[in-house]
């Protein structure tokens, strides 16, 4: 069982902490997604799993085995990087085959792998094709294809979308979990997009900083942020944060109540998703339309509130608004989010 296992992991360069304290397990079968700013130390992560870099402290496992001392051609990995990487004077089958053809695998088991890697895949009828004779996506599926023959424990992969362009990533996401619900393999995905990493994950694990900030499925990350920050970054567009107060057991903007709280009174920061927000002819959140942004099946409406602070709405794409129109909102109290002045939830 492919089973993946950090305990204390932590990575320094000199002085500099890029990885702080990372404990993880993952299942055997789990698709993980490690999002984050760049920066944030996830694909430093991602290259310690791989033994492409060393760690400063702490120990990994795959399948109970310790490996963190092992050289990457013993860890039963396999790495997909955010380069292609393919040998432009080997055609398809020599690109996938190499690496087998290095260890010294037999030929036929070569072919069985790599005809079947290319089956998976959709490569069988450009076998004899270059690498300069491919577009950017079949591109990226050889260099998938070069890990599903090494048959590995655990997939990794370090922004394999990131050099195609937008409509090519949203057909290439399909294809990495139509591969995933194939081969049944743990696989660990880094991003930076969190767009990918909702459609993607099993479990998303948020990185800041070095730090994991939270980990858990896509929905249970949407809905209950424990901070800020993951609030700000999971959901696209991004929550809108605005300075509130609490007054006997009420989140007020202006005056207004908005929903109901814990917290003790004071200021808090009110979180609320844009497309939790609905038009009403007599909302609370009154302000005046600034931008307007019409996308065909939606539309984004950016308003300024009475009391200055900003927002963005949502909304479907037969609402049409202009700058310096009136507009209010709604939003259902369920949907609010309270945090507090350290940026941290408050639980409802």
């Amino acid at each position: 069982m492919a089973t993946l296992e950090l305990k204390n992991i932590n990575k320094s360069f000199g002085k500099v902490e890029v990885i702080r304290d990372m404990n993880l397990d993952v299942e055997h079968g789990e698709l993980i997604v490690f999002v984050g700013p760049s920066g944030c130390g996830k694909s430093t992560m991602l290259r310690m799993i791989a033994g492409l870099e060393t760690l400063s402290q702490g120990e990994i496992s795959i399948g109970g085995r310790r490996v963190d001392h092992l050289p990457p051609t013993d860890r039963g990995i396999a790495m997909v990087f955010q380069s292609y990487a393919l040998y432009p004077h080997k055609n398809v089958r020599g690109n996938l085959g190499f690496a087998l053809k290095h260890a010294g695998v037999s030929k036929d088991e070569i072919d069985k792998r790599v005809n079947k890697a290319a089956e998976i895949l959709g490569l069988s009828e450009m076998m004899e094709r270059k690498p300069r004779e491919l577009s950017g996506g079949q591109r990226q599926r050889v260099a998938i294809g070069r890990t599903i023959v090494r048959e590995p424990d655990v997939f990794l992969f370090d922004e394999p979308l990131s050099n195609l362009d937008a409509a090519l990533r949203v057909h290439m996401r399909v294809e990495i979990l139509k591969l995933h619900q194939r081969l049944g393999n743990t696989m660990v995905y880094v991003t930076h997009d969190q767009v990918e990493a909702m459609t993607l994950a099993d479990r998303i694990v948020v990185f800041r900083d070095g730090r994991v900030e939270q980990v858990g499925t896509p929905l249970e990350l949407y809905k209950n942020p424990v901070n800020t920050f993951v609030a700000g970054f999971i959901g696209s567009p991004a929550m809108n944060f605005l300075d509130a107060n609490v007054q006997s057991s009420n989140v007020q903007l202006g005056g207004v109540n908005i929903c109901p709280s814990t917290a003790a009174n004071g200021k808090v920061k009110l979180g609320m998703r844009p497309e939790h927000l609905t038009l009403s002819d007599d909302g609370p959140l009154k302000g005046t339309v600034s931008v307007f942004e019409h996308l065909g099946g939606e539309s984004f409406v950016h308003m300024a509130l009475t009391d200055e602070q900003t927002l963005v709405a949502k909304l479907d794409g037969e609402r049409s608004f202009k700058p310096g129109d009136t507009c209010c909102l709604d939003i259902r109290q369920e949907y609010c989010h309270v945090f507090d002045t350290n940026d941290n939830r408050i639980a409802a």
